[in-house]
């Protein structure tokens, strides 16, 4: 086609007008880029995003927070530190990260006892916390702690064997009890002979399994602590000698005789039919965030009948093939019918709550400050220094503690796996494929070039 001047022109105006408009596009998706901020993690497991329990503490957390960063002029460092904050800083506008070279202020370290290089120090309404390691885990539960208006105490009844709180034997619950202080629960033992009632400030009494009798005096403190709007943990045992009868009357709590055992544990690994694994959570704040099953060693069942002003969840039971055992646990178990024998599923654990009473004396926090919550558990020794670290023991031992001091953020953040980076290859494998690299596809392309170029040649 003959182009002439005239269409030469009108061809030159409508390139200029082309690039133009281009142009303006491009100018405008800079703006907005400059403006506008869109984030998408697509790693596996979304391990660059909060988890929802630090998006829901952030949300609970009112007025600024700050970060201090002690690391050295290390770029390396100091930019993993703004990446790892910048995910807290998505979602709390006002948290503000600082970087100060530790060096330059070597008294200032001194007295905060900062040691590594890339510390972080947390302040939060005139509290501060020190965190040295870059995981969600640490700076949420630092942030978890510092969001507390102060820090919970919860007694732990004592003077009739009961599991220590900061014992180290087996059965006794240290390790547990340090776990707690990294939530900002601090615990603290009750003796009932020393003291006639139990101190307001309590945010909650745990019985920890008593291996003697509580005298009846002891009972009725327990009995008004309870009826006064306070909250309990209460750890039972096969064989319950401590004579809380009157308890479990006030609660509507009935123990079914023998322990509870379980015939698929030979499946799962548990050479002890009488090792309960928990798998069925019930809908609660307390199991929400539960991923994996607990272990419950020598259970027992629980029949809950409480009274009308009280209100209850089932939060632990055992699966469908489970029963009570009431014989000898040594040999073959089966179920016997027409004995004191439950089949199951069963209840072995209950979180009951309603209204505080009116006058009451407990401490409380809000937003729950109205209401008065108790857990019962058919074993303690899902929580002792044996067990704690099987399964989900841990996270639901916190989990309790957390619900009954008032506080509903949930506590656990799932740690995020990395996927394997390797790629192992066997030799043949590695052969295929260097074969496939180094011969087909050259080949493949060397073929259809010169078909191309054969064709073509042929018109």
């Amino acid at each position: 086609m003959r182009l002439d001047s005239s269409l030469r022109r009108r061809l030159w105006l409508q390139n200029l007008l082309f690039l133009l408009l281009f142009g303006l596009v491009i100018g405008l998706l800079a703006w907005l880029s400059a403006r506008y901020a869109i984030r998408v993690d697509w790693t596996a497991g979304g391990r660059n995003t909060l988890s929802e329990s630090s998006r829901m503490l952030l949300d609970r957390l009112e007025g600024p927070i700050h970060v201090t960063a002690y690391a050295r002029d290390n770029p390396t460092l100091r930019d993993a530190i703004r990446r790892f904050v910048d995910r807290y800083r998505r979602y709390k506008t006002d948290l503000r990260l600082t970087f100060v070279n530790p060096d330059l202020l070597p008294d200032r370290m001194r007295e905060l006892g900062v040691t590594l290089d890339g510390e972080l120090y947390v302040d939060y309404r005139g509290r501060s916390e020190k965190v040295q390691q870059l995981s969600e885990q640490a700076l949420t539960l630092a942030l978890q702690r510092l969001g507390r208006q102060q820090d919970q105490s919860v007694l732990f009844l004592e003077g009739h064997g009961e599991r220590k709180p900061l014992g180290v034997a087996n059965h006794d619950l240290g390790t547990f009890g340090r776990e707690l202080a990294k939530i900002g629960i601090r615990m603290r033992s009750l003796d009932l002979s020393r003291e006639q009632r139990v101190p307001a400030t309590a945010a909650a009494l745990v019985i920890a399994g008593p291996q003697q009798p509580l005298p009846s005096d002891q009972i009725q403190t327990i009995l008004d602590y309870v009826r006064q709007g306070g909250n309990l943990l209460w750890l039972l045992e096969p064989g319950d000698p401590s004579g809380l009868q009157p308890l479990a009357a006030a609660l509507g709590v009935a123990v079914l005789p023998g322990v509870v055992v379980d015939a698929d544990t030979p499946r799962l690994g548990i050479g002890n039919p009488a090792f309960l694994p928990i798998a069925d959570y019930g809908p609660h704040p307390i199991t929400a965030a539960l991923r994996t099953a607990a272990l419950l060693p020598q259970a027992v069942a629980l029949n809950l009948r409480p009274p009308a002003d009280w209100q209850w969840v089932v939060l632990l039971e055992s699966q469908g093939r489970s029963w009570t055992e009431t014989g000898s646990l040594d040999g073959p178990l089966r179920f016997d019918s027409e004995t004191d024998e439950r089949s199951g599923p069963l209840t072995v654990g209950a979180a009951l709550f309603r209204p505080r009473p009116m006058g009451s004396t407990a401490a409380v926090d809000p937003p729950a400050a109205s209401q008065q919550r108790l857990v019962v558990i058919g074993d303690g020794d899902f929580l002792s220094n044996t067990y704690l670290g099987n399964g989900a023991n841990l996270e639901l031992g916190l989990s309790i503690l957390n619900w009954l001091t008032l506080d509903d953020t949930p506590i656990i953040v799932p740690p995020k796996a990395v996927p394997d980076p390797n790629l192992n290859l066997s030799d043949r494998a590695l052969a295929l494929l260097a074969g496939i690299f180094l011969i087909v596809l050259p080949g493949g392309l060397l073929a259809s070039g010169w078909l191309i170029w054969f064709y073509r040649r042929r018109r």
